[in-house]
């Protein structure tokens, strides 16, 4: 994994030192609230309903063992002994001391973390498939891309302060695993005809009020070009993006406004004055960054350890774990496996302090010691031994971490809602708890099959419930908290944004809904088909007549 050198290193130093000047002025009243809140935001600390909250940048969601230690120490030592592993593939602490985050950053300084760029509005932590570089169906690794694009925009001179905050993802895989065209650039490694490796672009995605699909603006890029493309991108949008309107400021208006068509003109013309400056990549600085991301050393294995197969037959509970946490590695005799940060009840994406020291610990055992964050709020071990699946499996165990639901039901994406942000309208966590408490049943779980369901308690969709194949938004109607439902949602290759399907539903009956448009699809799924197949099969009719025949 990457290694920060000298200018990184100083940089975040330095910025500890500039945050611990201006918390103490403000401390001292020498900044108003109003004055240090554009300070505290460069720095990812946000002003929630009851404390601050810091948000830690991962950047691509790729984390070292020793990293993970740290992040334990400091959910022990500044929080409430836990830490909420956010879409972005980041961490949050929702407690730290206003007084004592200039300690908690310098912490964070020591083992290659901070929290710069993870709020405002600027080009925020850059997101990844987590299964970079290890993925079987993987074309090139992009994290070497999205480690470029992390050092272009940091600290941007120019894009600093954009119209509207702005994220960016990027895939190595035709499956896309990264959500690519729910951002405002997302970036998919491909071949061209001819073989060469290059990037397909696609700008103006998001979620929030106005739910977008990003549209493809460039088909094939090649390498060398992509910094100057984006830089060219943003240009255009720091030019003309609406700044006098907070709800009309993100890229995928403006796209929506002018045309794909005239954007990508704009885009164009101001690519063709830098295309061929400073910013052409040298293939030189490509390949330094790219041999920080080298395989590891490999054992030569063979696929089908018997050891591992004799388990897998005669432990039923050890095969459904590995059902849904187990995917395939490019190295044979390996296994990538998702950690689920969702059991019976929890919260998800929530850790304690002592389960991420154990996954420390399990990553140096297993996994070269490195392990991953997922956009879906759970962790990754992205480099196992199929021989030693078995002992991690019951060391998960131990830990209250081996639910075999990864991408099941009760694998729910979540964002804090109410019970933490200022911005939301309704809960989002208990009706997280009460779905996964009512889809318990391990056996249904697993004979309903692969399906989303994301939640958010406002509209600004921090939970992405617009692309879950079940979707719920919380809403406020007079004093009350009530549920809006959507279908047909998903976040893969084939990106769509869910249909709402009537009206809302309050706290009561939201989770009795679920299981209602669950029923239904099991009553007219086909050969086993998933749930956004029989969806886009049959449409929102037969869901909308069962849920509003039964409440």
């Amino acid at each position: 994994m990457y290694r920060y050198d000298e200018f990184d290193q100083t940089l975040v130093d330095e910025r500890v030192a500039q945050f611990r000047d201006q918390v103490q002025r403000r401390l001292a009243g020498d900044l108003t609230e109003e004055q240090f809140r554009p300070l505290r935001l460069m720095n990812g600390l946000y002003l929630q309903l009851h404390a601050y909250m810091l948000r830690v940048a991962v950047p691509y969601g790729v984390l070292s063992s020793r990293q993970m230690r740290k992040l334990a120490h400091i959910a022990r030592r500044y929080d409430k002994g836990y830490g909420h592993f956010t879409t972005r593939q980041n961490i949050q602490y929702n407690w730290p001391k206003l007084n004592e985050v200039p300690d908690l950053l310098a912490e964070l300084a020591e083992v290659e973390m901070h929290a710069i760029q993870t709020s405002g509005n600027c080009i925020r932590n850059v997101t990844a498939d987590q299964f970079a570089g290890v993925a079987g169906d993987e074309i090139e690794d992009p994290r070497i891309w999205a480690e470029v694009i992390r050092q272009w925009s940091t600290l941007h001179p120019e894009f600093s302060f954009l119209p509207r905050k702005f994220k960016i993802a990027v895939t190595g895989a035709p499956h896309d695993r990264a959500a690519i065209k729910t951002h405002d650039i997302g970036i998919a490694i491909v071949r061209d005809a001819a073989g060469e490796v290059g990037f397909e672009i696609f700008v103006g995605g998001g979620q929030g009020r106005t739910p977008v699909v990003a549209k493809c603006i460039r088909g094939f890029l090649p390498k060398r070009h992509l910094l100057s493309y984006l830089e060219a991108i943003l240009r255009v949008y720091n030019q003309l993006g609406q700044r006098n309107n907070i709800y009309k400021a993100r890229i995928k208006i403006l796209v929506n406004q002018v045309g794909i068509e005239p954007f990508r003109e704009m885009v164009e013309e101001e690519w063709q004055h830098i295309k061929d400056s400073t910013l052409d990549l040298p293939a030189e600085e490509v390949e330094r960054i790219e041999a920080y991301f080298a395989p590891p050393a490999y054992e030569d294995l063979d696929d089908g350890d018997p050891e591992f197969a004799a388990k897998r037959r005669t432990d039923r509970t050890f095969d459904r774990w590995l059902r849904t946490s187990l995917h395939a590695h490019k190295a044979p005799g390996y296994a990538i496996v998702t950690i689920s940060l969702k059991p019976e009840g929890g919260i998800p994406g929530d850790a304690s302090a002592e389960q991420m020291e154990a996954v420390a610990d399990l990553a140096d055992r297993y996994s070269f010691g490195e392990l991953r964050v997922t956009h879906e709020q759970n962790l990754v071990l992205a480099d196992v031994r199929q021989r030693d699946l078995y002992a991690l499996w019951q060391a998960l165990q131990a830990h209250g971490l081996a639910t075999p639901n990864v991408g099941l039901l009760s694998d729910i994406i979540a964002c804090p809602g109410l019970d933490y942000c200022n911005l939301a309208n309704a809960r989002s966590i208990p009706i997280a708890q009460q779905i996964s408490t009512r889809f318990a049943d391990l056996d249904r779980l697993h004979d309903i099959g692969r399906i989303t369901l994301n939640i958010s308690g406002c509209i600004n969709a921090c939970g992405h419930h617009h692309v879950g194949n079940i979707g719920i938004l919380g809403v406020d109607k007079k004093g009350t908290e009530f549920y809006q439902v959507t279908l047909g949602g998903s976040a893969d290759e084939n990106t769509s944004i869910g249909d709402i399907v009537g009206p809302a539903f309050d706290e009561h009956r939201v989770v009795d809904a679920v299981e209602t448009i669950v029923n239904t699809y099991l009553e007219i799924r086909k050969n086993g088909e998933d749930f956004i197949t029989t969806y886009r099969r049959v449409g929102l009719a037969p869901f909308k007549e069962t849920l509003y025949a039964t409440h």
